[in-house]
Order: structure tokens, then C-alpha cells, then sequence
């Protein structure tokens, strides 16, 4: 794969070769087989340092003596939904007499579900009780059970998480918990060595250590998140513990490896902490993330393009394309452009790029110092928002704020006419009483309790007006069937 031909986007990156595949470290499995910013706000514990051993190699004891601790194990349990063992009709002979048997009645065969659980790594930032953890460990979960060092467990709350930068934020009902120390990533060098406590297939309190690899990696997985590369032993089961520097303070929450084998091979990655604490302020003060995108795709800039487009050396981002109607394009970037800083922050990598954008909130103004055509030029370009604004639930946003746990938009008039329905509400997003109802995804709400539905305002008032239960009339595919809902 030739570097100059990759590319990535300030929205969505891919730019690195793939040596392998990348995989989340959470561990997911039926119950059978499963197997395993700013300061916080807590009282801090006492700074551990390591110490030198004479051999050279530093004395980390002390380190993992003061935060193991606070560093805690994570449980969840849910469900997965298993399709039913009814045929796909693409491949069946529209002759054959079962076609049209499965065509109208297979939206009323129920998928099973089947009990699941997983097991990752966090860490508390407050005495009170939040906890930082990743993403996709909690994604889905139906109950999140946190277990600390001295063998108390809670049940956690989710907060909120945000998938853009796998960051989760959980809240536990306690006081006076043990805390780590937040450090500084930006600090951090190549070389330096780093320390990870988790629970790797379930063994709490695990302690590894390697040195930074290197920093700002950008991952084909479409994350903005400039990633810290390690060679520490980190596993299934260590996602969303800490990383430490040799001052015992958390630079980083381990998030995912490169491997071809699906085991530790020797590349880990971590999100940096700054990441990770803004994702928690912005969870626990507005509910939501926010972030800023550019709408350019870009690349690196290897010799051969510094020497086409005259700059001194490889630095910078070039940009490839500029999305139409997007920020960039109103600012007037152009294909071409190499972006060589932002607000006078020099971006010597692309993917420094995107983490810089990022941190920009929607609506705000980005200085860029521009290369083009010879000559360095400054153009002001107001960010626009990251994706679409999502909120940051342990379920889907839903309509009626949570009871029914949907997230739903309006039928547009061809749907509607395809449907043959006037109003409805096709689902987007199910879970929580919807989804165990047996509701998912592309069906369309048509009416609640014998009221036709048409507006996601109207579906909240009415499922706010209900008792425990509702009657909801959905099509699925050619058919309609009413589900009862317990709201609870």
C-alpha cells in the first residue's frame, strides 16, 4: 500500500498502513463461555513515583501500589439478539409455494434473544464516584456492575459514552472512593516508559509496562482520536484501564491493539487523556459531546509532495478534497492546500489535524495557516459539528425520554407512500423496554394505545400519559402487528 495514496478525513480518518486488523479489548461472550481536562474533583491521593533499581530499569511498585486501587473491574450483562431461521427471501424462488408464506409472515416470527456478558477495565477520577472506562465496553449493556480492588462492587449508572472517541463515563453511588491522578499526554515522549493496570480475560489487578512506541497514530477505524501507541501487553479484558507515566499519573485509557491474530503482538493503543476528560466534562455538565469538523479529506505530505507543491520539508496536511457546502468550502479551502497550522499550533503530521479540529466546539472560529501556490496565507474557517450531534445515553436517544426507549424521525412522503401509511414513525435506533418488546430498527411506529402517530412530539406525550403498558401498532415489511410494551 503506498503512503501517499492514503487518505483520511477530519470527520472520519483511515490513514495508517493496516498490518493487521484492529480489535477492542472488552470481552463479549454468552454466559456459558464468557470469559473475563481537568484535575478530578476527589481527594488526591499521595503522588507515586518511580524509583531507578540499579540494573537502570525503573522501580514501578509504588505506582501500581497507590492506583491499583482505583482502578476497577467492570462486569455487564445483556442480551443479544439472534435471528430467526427463516430463509432469506432474496434467495428463495418467488415460485416456490413458502415464498409468499414467509413473505407475510415473517415480521411476526420473533428473534431470540440469548444472554451475554462481557468484562472490561476503568478507573475513578472522583471520590464521588465517576468512572472512566471505554466505550464500547458498555455499549448495550442492560445492567454495568463495577468491582473494586478491596472486592466492593456497585452498580454503576452510564452516564453518558460517546462512540466517536470510545469514551464512557459511569457514575457509582459512593463516597470517598480512591482516585488516580489525571497527567498530561502532550508531555509525554517516545521512549518514555508507561504502565497499564486492568483486568486482561479477567484477571483484576493486572499489572504490564513497555515504553511509547508512538504518538498522534491515527487508526482506519474513522476515529478522530490521535492515539498513543505502546508496546505494553495489553489484552481482552484491559479496555478502558488506565495508562501511566512514571510519575504515576494517568496519561491515557487503553482502548485497542493491531493484531492479525486477535491476541497482543506487540502494538497497543491508548486514548489520551485529554481526549478522555473532555468527553467527561462534556458528558457530566451538557448530557452531549460536541466537536468540530473542517469537511476536507487529507493526507500526508511525503518528499516527493513537498518537493511538487515547494514546501522545505514533509509537514502539514494536504487537503484532497473539500465536501461541498461544507465549512471548509465556505471558508474557501481548496484542493491542493496544505494546512500547516491551526490557531498558530504548527501540524507537522495530518492526523495532528483532526484531534486539533476536534477540540473546537461547532459554531467557533479555526485559524488556519495555509500553504498554497508558493506562499504561506491565513483563512478563518467556522467549524461545523462532527458527524451528527448525538447525545451521549447509555441507550439510544429516545422520543418519549426514555420509557419507550426509541429514537425515531418522521416518514418522509415517498416512505410514506411505499408504506402506505399517513404519519408514522420509522425507528431508528430501539432499545430498553422497546427493544425488549421485541421493536428494532426500520420498523414503523403507525400507532400507540389506538392514537395515530405522526410527530416524535406526539409520540412523547402520549407515551408520557401512559400507564406501565402500551399497545403499539407497528408495519414490518408487509405486515402489521400490534407489541405490547412494559414501560415500567
Amino acid at each position: 500500500m503506498k503512503p501517499n495514496a492514503l487518505k483520511m478525513t477530519v470527520a472520519a480518518i483511515a490513514v495508517t498502513a493496516a498490518l493487521g486488523g484492529a480489535y477492542s479489548l472488552g470481552q463479549n461472550a454468552p454466559f456459558a463461555t464468557a470469559n473475563a481536562a481537568t484535575q478530578p474533583t476527589a481527594a488526591v491521593v499521595a503522588p507515586a513515583v518511580s524509583i531507578a533499581i540499579p540494573n537502570g530499569l525503573p522501580d514501578m511498585r509504588s505506582i501500581v501500589a497507590s492506583n491499583a486501587p482505583a482502578v476497577v473491574n467492570i462486569s455487564v450483562t445483556g442480551t443479544r439478539k439472534t435471528a430467526s431461521n427463516t430463509p432469506d427471501l432474496q434467495h428463495m424462488d418467488p415460485n416456490d409455494p413458502f415464498y409468499q408464506f414467509f413473505r407475510h409472515f415473517r415480521g411476526q416470527i420473533p428473534e431470540s434473544r440469548q444472554p451475554m456478558q462481557g468484562q472490561g477495565s476503568g478507573f475513578i477520577v472522583t471520590a464521588d464516584g465517576t468512572v472512566l472506562t471505554n466505550a464500547h465496553v458498555v455499549d448495550g449493556a442492560e445492567e454495568v456492575t463495577v468491582k473494586l480492588n478491596d472486592k466492593r462492587e456497585f452498580k454503576a449508572k452510564v452516564l453518558g459514552l460517546d462512540k466517536a472517541s470510545d469514551v464512557a463515563v459511569l457514575k457509582l453511588d459512593a463516597k470517598n472512593l480512591p482516585t488516580v491522578r489525571i497527567g498530561a499526554s502532550v508531555q509525554t515522549q517516545v521512549g518514555e516508559w508507561v504502565l497499564a493496570i486492568g483486568s486482561p480475560f479477567g484477571f483484576e489487578s493486572s499489572a504490564s509496562a513497555g515504553i511509547v512506541s508512538a504518538k498522534s497514530r491515527n487508526l482506519p477505524d474513522g476515529s478522530y482520536v490521535p492515539f498513543i501507541q505502546t508496546d505494553v501487553a495489553v489484552n481482552p479484558g484491559n479496555s478502558g484501564g488506565p495508562l501511566f507515566n512514571m510519575n504515576g499519573e494517568v496519561i491515557g485509557i487503553n482502548s485497542q491493539i493491531y493484531s492479525r491474530s486477535g491476541g497482543y503482538q506487540g502494538l497497543s493503543f491508548a486514548i489520551p487523556i485529554e481526549v478522555a476528560m473532555n468527553v467527561e466534562k462534556q458528558i457530566t455538565t451538557n448530557g452531549k459531546v460536541q466537536r468540530g469538523k473542517l469537511g476536507v479529506s487529507i493526507q500526508e505530505v511525503n518528499q516527493s509532495l513537498a518537493d511538487t507543491f515547494g514546501l522545505a520539508k514533509p509537514a502539514g496536511a494536504l487537503v484532497s478534497s473539500v465536501e461541498k457546502g461544507s465549512p471548509a468550502a465556505k471558508g474557501g479551502l481548496e484542493p491542493g492546500d496544505v494546512i500547516l497550522g491551526i490557531d498558530g499550533k504548527t501540524i507537522e503530521a495530518a492526523g495532528e489535524l483532526p484531534a486539533a479540529v476536534a477540540t473546537k466546539m461547532p459554531g467557533e472560529t479555526a485559524r488556519l495557516q495555509v500553504w498554497r501556490k508558493g506562499e504561506t496565507r491565513n483563512i478563518d474557517v467556522k467549524v461545523g459539528s462532527f458527524g451528527e450531534e448525538k447525545v451521549a445515553a447509555s441507550e439510544a436517544p429516545s422520543a418519549d425520554k426514555g420509557r419507550l426507549g426509541v429514537a425515531v424521525r418522521p416518514l418522509t412522503p415517498e416512505e410514506q407512500r411505499q408504506a402506505e401509511v399517513i404519519g408514522g414513525l420509522l425507528v431508528e435506533q430501539s432499545g430498553g423496554a422497546a427493544s425488549r418488546a421485541g421493536i428494532r430498527p426500520g420498523d414503523i411506529i403507525v400507532s400507540v394505545n389506538g392514537q395515530p402517530i405522526g410527530e416524535v412530539e406526539q409520540l412523547r406525550g402520549i407515551i408520557a400519559k401512559s400507564g406501565k403498558k402500551a399497545a403499539i401498532l407497528i408495519e414490518r415489511g408487509e405486515s402489521r402487528i400490534f407489541i405490547p410494551v412494559d414501560l415500567g
